[in-house]
């Protein structure tokens, strides 16, 4: 028989709350099984739960993370998963790299005004 896991031993395991998990939930990311109240999660929702985790650590939105989980499910082969994974790499990676240059550029302009303005107190100090 699978193993099978409680709300709490999942958040334990991922270092979320239970709250986030059941947020995964809401978006239909996690289908727990239900007993009453209680929820029953599958080694099929800790795999989706690491990859959710995961495309969040590599900043995917929510959306980016279903349609790879979802692909997954449609092709068990893993091949259309790969290639929009790697699609998707390549997006994020584009996307950092302009974040990046954009970056360098604003600490330059704010490295040259805090030279003009220690520059400025200089000669106020000195007048």
């Amino acid at each position: 028989m699978a193993p099978v896991f409680s709300i709490a031993e999942l958040a334990r395991e991922f270092e979320v709350t239970t709250r986030t998990i059941r947020f995964y939930e809401d978006k239909g990311l996690l289908s727990p099984e239900r007993e009453g109240q209680r929820r029953i999660y599958h080694p099929r929702d800790q795999v989706r739960l690491r990859l959710i985790m995961r495309g969040k650590r590599l900043g995917f939105s929510l959306e980016e993370i279903r349609e790879m989980i979802d692909l997954y499910d449609a092709d068990t082969s893993e091949v259309a998963q790969l290639k929009l994974f790697l699609d998707k790499i390549n997006e994020r990676q584009t996307a950092l790299r302009r974040q990046q240059a954009d970056i360098a550029e604003i600490l330059a302009e704010l490295d040259e005004r805090q030279r003009e303005c220690e520059a400025l107190l200089d000669a106020k100090k000195g007048a």
